[in-house]
């Protein structure tokens, strides 16, 4: 499909700096394909009103790490040049996959020191050889340190990667060391939350749980490919990232049951559904899961497992505008952000919500 259809105009003003207080006051958009009405404006704390007992909501648990990193390349017979990296998969215990700024000047075996340079690695810097060059500016970086060390180091001189529209309009600060992470994050390795989790509190669990709601926990660590645009010209040219994701045996059954028993899947995020698709069959059952997926949802794109979906409102032409598109229906979703943009819901990371039914039509 040609990617100019998922294009629409958004105006600064909605765009959100800072998360709602309480997270589930923010405003909830319930978008019905096939029912009445079509779209209706509602809170995140009314969530459990649209679910029925026996209903499965599907969490990702990965928690963001400061993998926003500032440094220096050394090379021999060249001087020091500031370099931005921001770590996307982990490759191995001492091996990243980054994005790198600025990536055309670095090359394979140059040394970068992150952090203070000339320090001990966890009294402020840590330092890495690039081992691999891509495209895009991506890089393999290989540190010094590995293991639970290189993860400290990474927490002493990192920084909250916050999504390009945030980071534009103000600096990273202590709130978001917070604002930016689920209350249930448990699982280290994300450098973008996934933001439709944002929202809950404990009091909006325990509503779900006194409306017999079921609540389970996969893992899907996002990368920064994530934030990256859609520069081809057809969806078909455009290439995912990987991300690294994990289903258990237990959940797997545990959504199987549900199913059987009638109940609907609901999938809070985008990266829990695409995780939760990469592990169902054609059949529709879960199997457990363990690995990468690359998954690239766009409309027609038939769903196997998730009946439902709590996101939040994405970028224009992005792979996310195209995956709800996969799920309502283009004319839907197209009208669904129209009526947002005018009503004034608050779009991307610390933005409003949306709950969607899937259109089998």
């Amino acid at each position: 499909m040609r990617v100019d259809l998922f294009d629409f105009d958004l105006p600064e003003e909605n765009i959100a700096l800072r998360p709602a207080s309480p997270r589930d006051s923010a405003r909830l958009l319930v978008v019905r394909p096939e029912g009445e009405p079509a779209l209706a404006d509602h809170k995140v704390s009314e969530l459990p009103d649209f679910l029925r007992p026996g209903d499965a909501l599907v969490f990702n648990d990965t928690k963001v790490i400061p993998a926003q990193l500032e440094g220096i390349r050394q090379r021999e017979g060249a001087g020091g040049q500031q370099v931005s990296a921001t770590l996307h998969m982990r490759a191995a215990s001492n091996v990243w996959k980054a994005f790198a700024k600025p990536g055309k000047r670095i090359k394979v075996g140059d040394r970068i020191e992150f952090g203070h340079a000339g320090n001990a690695c966890l009294l402020g810097s840590l330092a890495a050889a690039v081992k691999e060059k891509g495209e895009g500016g991506e890089v393999t970086l290989r540190f010094e340190l590995s293991g639970p060390a290189l993860d400290e180091a990474i927490m002493a001189v990192g920084h909250i990667p916050l999504p390009p529209y945030i980071a534009a309009k103000r600096p990273e600060d202590a709130r978001d060391r917070k604002d930016y992470q689920t209350i249930y994050a448990r699982e280290e390795g994300a450098v973008a939350a996934p933001t439709a989790g944002l929202h809950f509190t404990p009091e909006l669990f325990a509503k779900l749980d006194a409306a017999g709601i079921e609540r389970h926990f996969v893992t899907l660590h996002v990368g920064a490919g994530t934030f990256l645009p859609v520069k081809a010209d057809d969806t078909l040219d455009h290439r995912m990232h990987q991300e690294i994701g994990h289903v258990s045996a237990d959940t797997a059954a545990r959504l199987n049951a549900v199913r059987r028993a009638g109940g609907r899947v609901v999938c809070v995020g985008t990266t829990s559904l695409r995780l939760i698709e990469s592990a169902a069959g054609e059949n529709g059952v879960i199997t457990p899961w363990s690995g990468a997926t690359d998954i690239f949802i766009t409309p027609g794109y038939r769903f196997k497992a998730v009946d439902m979906l709590m996101t939040n409102f994405h970028l224009p032409k992005s792979t996310l505008f195209m995956l709800v598109s996969a799920f309502c229906g283009l004319e839907t979703m197209r009208s669904a952000y129209s009526h947002a943009i005018s009503t004034g819901y608050r779009f991307y990371s610390y933005g409003d919500a949306s709950l969607l039914f899937r259109d089998d039509r």
